[in-house]
């Protein structure tokens, strides 16, 4: 029994990292006060420009830069869209989601079957992967996994620790003060939004070229949305949000560990666990923290205009 859940929580960090990236940019980006509904978007196009830079190239690091320069791009999109031209956040983001979707299709069609030829690979993090339990669900992973250990720290430290962090959390909570200070609000909000692109095409990439190494047309399954969900759940900070991104991993896994121990329960139910769960937390975490916003930037989804302080 033991075992089983030692594999359980060990896949749940493997299923939650992609959660995890594309979690960490939305939370950036909505940080800086802008709403990306587009990280699915974001996503598939980082898959599939991950995987086919990796398929020509036989060299995943250069799939995974290939992916963060298309999931920035795409992310800029919505920044010029949002930023520059004072578009309808929630519009802009779904039609990034739409377009993603088409265009991860389309420069994926003769990429289905193709196998990738250097995925990124699991392996022990030294001694640390020989720690009872704790090794085995932690330090057995690959370079994309322990890459987050590092970067959930030191964005929580950023964040509240930095003048630039509080700069960044500042132009989402009252822009005007911010501009008054003499801080470029337009520029930390590009920034924001494509780095949070960036983020989401690493998650992206990591579908595609470590978790299942493969392209299928819309592979990531609705991942990009729970990212969205989970920043709420988090209440916008980078410690919650792995927690939640490992959580959510977790309910994914334990739908196939079931069936591997013998539990009869219809694939269907199984892979409706997640969106299930998604929607459960929603509705518990807006319900008791409503009077509070749920912590959200004040300034979230209301464009700025410089005229109007």
């Amino acid at each position: 029994m033991e075992s089983v859940a030692v594999s359980v929580l060990a896949a749940a960090v493997t299923a939650g990292t992609p959660i995890l990236y594309a979690t960490l940019g939305e939370l950036f980006a909505e940080r800086a006060g802008v709403l990306n509904l587009g990280v699915e978007g974001m996503m598939l196009v980082g898959a599939v420009s991950g995987l086919i830079v990796t398929v020509h190239s036989s060299n995943h690091w250069l799939g995974l830069l290939a992916a963060m320069v298309a999931g920035g791009l795409m992310a800029l999109i919505h920044a010029v869209l949002t930023v520059s031209l004072r578009a309808n956040q929630v519009v802009s983001g779904l039609a990034l989601t739409i377009f993603g979707t088409g265009l991860s299709a389309y420069l994926g069609k003769n990429m289905i079957g193709i196998p990738v030829p250097s995925p990124f690979e699991s392996f022990e993090l030294g001694f640390l992967s020989h720690i009872p339990l704790i090794g085995k669900i932690l330090f057995q992973h690959d370079v994309l996994v322990y890459l987050t250990y590092l970067l959930v720290p030191f964005y929580w430290y950023y964040l509240y620790q930095t003048p630039s962090g509080l700069n960044l959390r500042a132009a989402g909570e009252n822009p005007g003060a911010t501009d008054a200070a003499g801080l470029n609000v337009n520029r930390i909000r590009y920034s924001a939004v494509c780095l949070g692109g960036v983020l989401a095409g690493i998650g992206g990439a990591y579908l595609s070229l470590a978790y299942a190494p493969s392209w299928l047309e819309n592979m990531t399954a609705g991942r990009g949305w729970i990212a969205v969900a989970l920043v709420i759940f988090a209440t916008w900070d980078p410690l919650r949000a792995m927690l939640g991104a490992y959580l959510f991993g977790g309910i994914e896994a334990l739908g196939f560990r079931l069936q591997a121990v013998g539990i009869t329960v219809s694939p269907f139910y199984l892979k409706m666990l997640p969106y299930l769960f998604t929607i459960l937390v929603l509705i518990l975490v807006t319900s008791s923290n409503r009077r509070l916003r749920v912590g959200a930037p004040a300034a979230l989804g209301l464009p700025f205009e410089r005229e109007e302080r």
